[in-house]
């Protein structure tokens, strides 16, 4: 027998040599034999899980075990009992263990994938979950909600599990208090490895939650202790705690977007963990809301999240608030912690006519703030009177406009044996230590599955040579793999009678001076489906051959809801004589569908019916959207119909990040003028988080609109010319910033959108180059 089964029979053998009671180890080849074994199971006994595919394998696993004897189901060997298909795990009753279980290729047919309840009537108590696996176990449904591990009863462990790539909407792991036998459960949730989670553009990304808005006020008594959260990047909340006496200790975040946050409840314990940003956007730290929260001994390093994602937030909160809004922070303390190279701490964060009511009765004390590079870290959003700032250490450069509290220390960091950089200083009254108990990727999770990343970036596989021709593409895409490059002929022309389907990463490019041409006579050239990705560089797309149709555009999403955010590169590339008919867009999106990525550089528009880019399908205004980071720069656009972009964030939820935007050296000339133009601009932003539109020539072209909404979303609207074009409409009731708006007659080089010599934009930039598209960029 396998090396997992003789461990059970050994543990067996001690087991009964202390106890005259039978115990039985029985293997199950499939569902039915496995039903079977369960209505007879007793204190002691074992189900083992025959290797291979369970298919459609809903299992309730109960049972009335014993501290000495309970009952275990496991697998013949660890990582070859697969659990697909519509499939999940149920326990009730006592004293269960379940371990090796792996649940991938498929999806749970019900709310969960593993539930540490039956019904609301019977639940596992006593109980633990070891050593298995959810690895891409998603609904297709994007925005269909699940969870993947529900925690109920009392008392229950759920450790060293590997849980990675929850894609669709729900919580990762959730602890549930809605029935009183699960109040003041004391379970432990430790050492399990949370793998990356992609951003999920909309609320209910969570990685962890404790309780909920109606449960805030009910302790839940859980630990959650050395475990590893590598990039799980779902929305602002990496933990949602809502509820009291929870604490979380030697936990690593590492790469998160998002921070920990306390969001309801009280008295909760953050204490010796590590946040680890390395610079990536949008990393970020602790977020105290409520009563009697401690958060002490953690260390942050290269942490650049703002506002409520930053280092460190102290949030503002409402007065007399109900307990499922944000109630003030009173009687709170943040004291012992480590920053190095972070960006922002925050105190009286969300401070507004409802949040008004700052902190109070609290202390930041003994803290150590280090940066080599911003002086100041420090915003003060409301009064801070009610803070008590003692014994923290600045480095000698730091600054800060808080009174006191504060003092500069000449600080060395020093790397330690665990890797960690270590501030010194004579200054230093505590020395700052990592907890020989902090979570690592190697000592979390399970030993036997790969924590390795599958995902294959753009530009990394072979180059295949693809001739000139009608379906030449189509035909070529069909025998590709992840990754590949597919090389055009230098002047070729290429048919598309058929559209190419991308459901993997691809770039198609031409090599040299003189660009391939690429007509179509589908209503899209490519379609970008789940697992697809597209990188298009240095090709000319002519619309000419276009079919007789409203609505066609070079580029489409799946009309179905896609799980995999996908990116989109476009470089050098020429789009042309798109108006067979109207509405002809070079980019349309479908509501469901995310881009972490559309960068759009070094490329011309002209002749076109639609728009560059329409994302705004995400219209039930509760804080979706169809794209994180959105770039346009050194483009030309001229005789566009449409707008060249409109990008739509509805809603006032505070829980996601973007969109971003960049529009930068672009030339937009005679833009949005169209009859079929509803938005009636060039440019249509609205919800948009960051807006940062520079060094544009906007000439004889529609105006730029923008509809400001929640999240203090940063604007800056900097050294463009405006000439004989639209107004800038700015709505809403946030702040934004317009300055060096010239009204500048552009003079260009004959055939070109290259300012000529004379030009009075010469240097206006705000990197002191040309305003307009930089030539021989």
């Amino acid at each position: 027998m396998k090396h997992s089964v003789l461990s059970i029979i050994l543990l067996v053998v001690v087991f009964t040599s202390c106890n005259p009671e039978s115990q039985k180890i029985e293997m199950a080849n499939n569902v039915e034999e496995f039903n079977e074994m369960v209505k007879n199971l007793q204190p002691g006994d074992s189900i083992v899980l025959a290797n291979g595919i369970w298919k459609d394998a809903e299992l309730v696993f109960e049972g009335k075990g014993t501290n000495e004897n309970p009952i275990t189901l496991t697998v013949e060997d660890k990582g070859k009992v697969i659990l697909e298909g519509a499939s999940n795990l149920q326990l009730a009753g006592e004293h269960l263990i379940v371990s090796g279980l792996v649940f991938k290729n498929g999806y749970t047919p019900t709310n969960a994938v593993v539930s540490f309840r039956k019904n609301r009537e019977e639940m596992a108590n006593n109980s633990r979950l070891t050593e298995c696996v959810i690895d891409n176990f998603n609904n297709p449904e994007r925005q269909v909600q699940d969870y993947w591990v529900t925690i109920y009863g009392k008392n229950n462990r759920i450790d060293h599990n590997h849980i990675v790539g929850k894609k669709n909407l729900g919580v990762t792991m959730i602890v549930g208090l809605d029935t009183k036998e699960s109040i003041q459960n004391n379970h432990k949730i430790d050492h399990n490895y949370f793998g990356p989670r992609p951003t999920f553009g909309n609320n209910g990304g969570e990685t962890l939650r404790i309780g909920t808005s109606h449960t805030a006020l009910e302790n839940s008594n859980t630990l959650v202790e050395s475990n590893y959260f590598d990039r799980t990047n779902g929305e602002h909340e990496i933990i949602s705690n809502k509820s009291c006496q929870n604490t979380f200790k030697y936990n690593t975040f590492f790469e998160c977007t998002g921070t920990l946050t306390m969001r309801h409840g009280n008295e909760t314990l953050v204490d010796g963990n590590v946040f680890i940003g390395n610079g990536k956007p949008s990393t970020g730290g602790v977020r105290i809301i409520n009563e009697k929260q401690t958060v002490i001994n953690n260390y942050h390093i290269g942490l650049t999240g703002y506002r409520f994602r930053g280092a460190f937030v102290m949030m503002n909160g409402v007065p007399n608030s109900s307990p499922n809004r944000y109630v003030p922070v009173i009687n709170s303390k943040a004291n012992n912690n480590t920053f190095i190279n972070c960006d922002h701490i925050l105190f009286g964060a969300g401070n507004d006519s409802e949040r008004s009511q700052a902190p109070r009765t609290s202390e930041f004390s003994g803290n150590i703030i280090y940066n080599d590079k911003i002086k100041d870290i420090f915003t003060i959003d409301a009064d801070i009177s009610g803070i008590t700032f003692k014994d923290n250490l600045l480095g000698e450069n730091g600054e800060t406009s808080i009174s006191s509290g504060f003092e500069n220390a000449a600080i060395t960091l020093v790397k330690n044996e665990q890797g960690f950089l270590i501030p010194t200083s004579a200054k230093i009254k505590n020395k700052v230590t990592i907890s020989p108990n902090i979570a690592t990727k190697e000592n979390t999770g399970t030993t036997w599955y790969s924590k390795a990343d599958t995902g294959v970036a753009l530009n990394s596989g072979k180059t295949i040579k693809v001739d000139a021709g009608i379906n030449t593409l189509y035909e070529i895409v069909k025998e590709s793999e992840a990754g590949d490059i597919i090389a055009l002929e230098e002047g070729g022309t290429y048919l598309i009678t058929k559209a190419v389907q991308i459901n993997h990463p691809l770039t198609f490019k031409t090599s040299g001076t003189k660009k391939a041409t690429i007509l179509f006579e589908r209503m899209m050239a490519f379609e970008i489906q789940n697992g697809g990705s597209l990188w298009l560089e240095n090709i000319t797309f002519d619309g000419t051959k276009s079919p007789d149709y409203a609505g066609n555009s070079v580029i489409s999403t799946s009309k179905n809801s896609m799980l995999d955010n996908y990116k989109l590169f476009i470089d050098n590339c020429e789009f042309k004589d798109m108006v067979v008919n109207h509405s002809f867009d070079v980019l349309r999106v479908s509501k469901g569908t995310f881009a972490d990525t559309i960068s759009i550089q070094n490329s011309t528009f002209k002749n076109i019916s639609g728009h560059i880019a329409a994302l705004d399908t995400e219209t039930d205004d509760i804080g979706a959207y169809n794209v994180e980071y959105m770039l346009m720069k050194n483009n030309t656009v001229t005789d566009m119909e449409g707008a060249a972009l409109r990008l739509y964030r509805g809603g006032k939820d505070e829980s996601t990040f973007g969109p971003f935007l960049e529009v930068d050296h672009n030339v937009f000339n005679n833009v949005g003028f169209g009859k079929k133009n509803k938005y009636n601009a060039a440019m249509s932003l609205y919800g948009v988080q960051v807006n940062d539109i520079e060094n544009n020539i906007f000439n004889n072209t529609k105006g730029l609109k923008m509809h400001l909404v929640v999240g203090e979303p940063i604007v800056n609207v900097i050294n463009n010319d405006y000439y004989k074009s639209g107004e800038i409409e700015v709505t809403g009731d946030e702040k934004y910033n317009i300055k060096n708006l010239y009204n500048i007659e552009p003079t260009f080089k004959e055939g070109t959108f290259e300012l000529t010599e004379e030009s009075s934009l010469l240097g206006k930039g705000t990197d002191q180059k040309e305003i307009g598209i930089i030539a021989n960029n």
